[in-house]
């Protein structure tokens, strides 16, 4: 699975990093749920006064979601025989 970051400027002045942003397929029925859920991170980073300087957004997924809609978009891939 391929994952990004994303790094902005708080009003403060603090640079924040959000981290473990997963990239999903066009017709991944999860698209627009973590689009949605990026926004509501931000936003609520944007209004604590003191943010942390890293977010992983992962864990925050593992928080806020069902845990089945966590799986299946964080699902890996188990190969057989170590292959």
């Amino acid at each position: 699975m391929l994952l990004k970051s994303l790094e902005f400027k708080h009003v403060n002045g603090q640079k924040v990093k959000i981290t473990d942003i997963p990239v999903l397929e066009e017709d991944s029925t999860f698209r627009f749920m973590i689009s949605v859920r990026l926004e509501l991170l931000v936003k609520q980073i944007m209004q604590d006064s003191f943010p942390k300087q890293t977010y992983s957004f992962q864990e925050y997924l593992k928080r806020v979601l069902k845990w089945k809609d966590y799986e299946q978009i964080f699902k890996s891939h188990v190969l057989k025989h170590n292959a």
